[in-house]
């Protein structure tokens, strides 16, 4: 079944084969960098602590990330492009649709199924639009100085141990002690929820799957790489050149991620970040204000995608004011701030 395209989209940009073809090559072969090495170390049993994150944490894996897509609103011609009518939420272009792209009828084509994706992901298009928005809007925090990683660790010979076949840099008790020592504000969610049992309660803010609309900020390194979360995620929607932009973005924040962690990450030639000292401290606002810029630029991109597709949007950008919303802080057993 063939579902309407929203106004804004209704007039098609066509890319003929000859066009599209190299863009799709150029777009693999950046993909190739990042996805090959992975598979090689799976395929050899080995491990690597920040470039195996992207594909082992996020649901998206090489293999769709491979595919590039122009994303909606674009005709692509051409007998490759016929191939693609068996790929979800994707058909063939009637023949008003040809006309709009200026093609004449019968011409082989394909086009992303804008109407069956709202169908069927019209949620998962309303929450990254509050999230986005939400998260674009609040002022940056630059004060956490990446604990949370170092919060993961605390006492955890008590726990499960996480990262086995890595090294604290300054032993366990010295690791403590600095979580003990400086002041964990964890804004973000998806963080938090890898504290040990014990760091939990040192943790000032308290976020939670049902306040993460309201709680995330574009200071925090996790919201910014989640901005290829929300990216593929809407996929195939956007063009997959702004979904690779997110992930190299993210590749480079897990990175400066692990350099600021308790880790000796020395053996895969990673310099630490060592925020347990006043210049590590320094050094990681300055990063973390740098990728706080980029993430917003990406973020701001990715609005503008969704705002072509006003059916799905309303909801998301009108409904709901996430940009007066604060990170809350965690209430003492008194019930005071």
């Amino acid at each position: 079944m063939s579902w309407a395209q929203p106004a804004e989209l209704s007039k098609l940009l066509h890319l003929p084969q000859e066009d599209w073809l190299p863009r799709q090559a150029a777009y693999q072969q950046r993909v190739r960098r990042y996805a090959d090495p992975y598979l090689a170390r799976r395929s050899a049993g080995r491990k690597h602590p920040v470039e195996d994150f992207l594909f082992t944490y996020y649901t998206q894996k090489p293999g769709q990330l491979l595919r590039w897509h122009p994303g909606a609103g674009v005709v692509l011609s051409g007998p490759e492009a016929a191939g693609r009518t068996g790929w979800k939420y994707y058909r063939a272009p009637d023949d008003g649709e040809l006309a709009a792209a200026g093609l004449p009828a019968g011409t082989p084509a394909v086009t992303v199924d804008v109407g069956a994706f709202l169908l069927d992901r019209r949620e998962a298009l309303r929450f990254a639009g509050i999230i986005l928005s939400g998260t674009a809007a609040r002022p940056a925090q630059f004060g956490c100085f990446g604990l949370h990683e170092w919060a993961m660790v605390y006492r955890q010979d008590r726990f499960e141990l996480r990262h086995e076949y890595l090294r604290l840099r300054l032993g366990p008790d010295r690791t403590d002690q600095v979580v003990e020592e400086n002041r964990i504000r964890c804004s973000h969610f998806d963080a938090f929820r890898f504290y040990t049992p014990d760091a939990v309660p040192l943790n000032s803010l308290e976020p939670s799957r049902e306040n993460q609309r309201t709680m995330e900020q574009p200071g925090c390194l996790h919201a910014n790489m989640d901005l290829y979360k929300w990216a593929y995620k809407l996929a195939p929607l956007l063009p997959s050149e702004l979904v690779m932009d997110c992930f190299e973005l993210s590749w480079r924040i897990r990175a400066m991620d692990m350099q600021a962690s308790p880790y000796d990450l020395g053996e895969w030639g990673y310099r630490a970040i060592r925020i347990e000292t006043p210049d590590g401290k320094a050094a990681y606002v300055e990063y973390q204000r740098a990728f706080a810029a980029e993430s917003q630029e990406l973020r701001h991109r990715l609005l503008q995608e969704l705002t072509r597709l006003p059916q799905a949007m309303d909801t998301a950008m009108g409904s709901e004011s996430p940009a007066t919303s604060a990170p809350q802080p965690r209430k003492s057993s008194e019930g005071q701030p």
